[in-house]
């Protein structure tokens, strides 16, 4: 079952698997992506993320600069001439993608002056229901959802708030409603052509439990793969330990029942740009972790 799963996925959506370093792990270690950092603003606070500027520090969240969508362009059309290699656009934040208008005209502009690039966005969830239709109208073919809970009691430990049409949600409330917009968002997206991959922060203590099912429940709704990151201990997490190298290959092997894994990630900063297979680790922290992916 589980080669028929990649065969599947390799059939359905080659054109874009075989290219993107995110779904691919040979192209993974050849191909070239960059990330836009044009989305500021999010619409949930994980207990685990920073939102940050910062020239050095190397994990998601963290940008050198906020751009405008013009000036995204300039930065992709500067790489795009030097990186024969460039095959994808994406939009990783630093904050949540759809809750920035600037997302959408991003693409829109990149779409009508590259549209061979892949274009992609990283997102919570949280609105893609209700922006699948301008994802696709911008060009975009691949979203990443971030899912990190199917329990709302779970989840509950996992984010301090939810923010959602001006009104602020916390606690069980908060993540309830979190988790049944995304796997919403990620039926339509599927339903829309979108092809859907899904981000678990495994934490071990609090979400080991919730692997299996969200696996299962993302597949149910149209999910083609799933990549198990290490969480890096910040914010209120910053005493939380990060999984070992045994419980990531125990975490992948459970969810490796209902969908394929990708093992290579690099928890790329907001602004990434370049080979992912091919670029050094940031902190102590994100060095271990991806260390014990690449040797798992």
């Amino acid at each position: 079952m589980k080669k028929e799963r990649w065969d599947n996925l390799g059939s359905k959506f080659a054109h874009l698997t075989s290219a993107h370093p995110c779904y691919n792990e040979k192209a993974h270690f050849t191909t070239a992506r960059i990330h836009l950092p044009v989305a500021p603003r999010c619409n949930i606070q994980c207990n685990y993320c920073i939102r940050k500027l910062d020239k050095c520090e190397h994990r998601p969240g963290v940008a050198g600069s906020i751009l405008n969508p013009r000036e995204a362009l300039v930065r992709l059309d500067k790489y795009a001439k030097e990186m024969q290699n460039l095959k994808v656009v994406g939009i990783a934040g630093p904050g949540e993608s759809l809750a920035n208008e600037d997302s959408f005209e991003t693409m829109r502009l990149v779409h009508e002056k590259y549209p061979g690039l892949i274009k992609c966005v990283a997102s919570n969830g949280l609105m893609l229901s209700e922006r699948v239709d301008d994802l696709v109208k911008a060009g975009v073919t691949s979203v990443t959802v971030t899912i990190n809970a199917v329990d709302p009691e779970v989840g509950a430990k996992i984010y301090s708030f939810v923010r959602y049409h001006d009104k602020t949600y916390k606690g069980v409330e908060g993540a309830k409603l979190l988790i049944e917009k995304q796997f919403e968002g990620i039926k339509k997206a599927s339903e829309a052509g979108l092809n859907v991959k899904v981000n678990t922060v495994l934490i071990p203590e609090i979400n080991f439990s919730q692997i299996k099912e969200i696996a299962k429940k993302a597949a149910e709704n149209g999910a083609i793969i799933m990549n198990i990151i290490p969480m890096i201990p910040l914010n209120k997490f910053e005493k939380e330990r990060p999984p070992d190298c045994d419980e990531l290959n125990i975490a992948r092997t459970i969810a490796e029942e209902f969908l394929p894994q990708f093992r290579l990630c690099r928890q790329c900063r907001a602004d990434a740009v370049g080979v992912p297979g091919a670029e050094p680790c940031g902190s102590p922290v994100q060095q271990r972790a991806t260390s014990e992916y690449y040797h798992a």
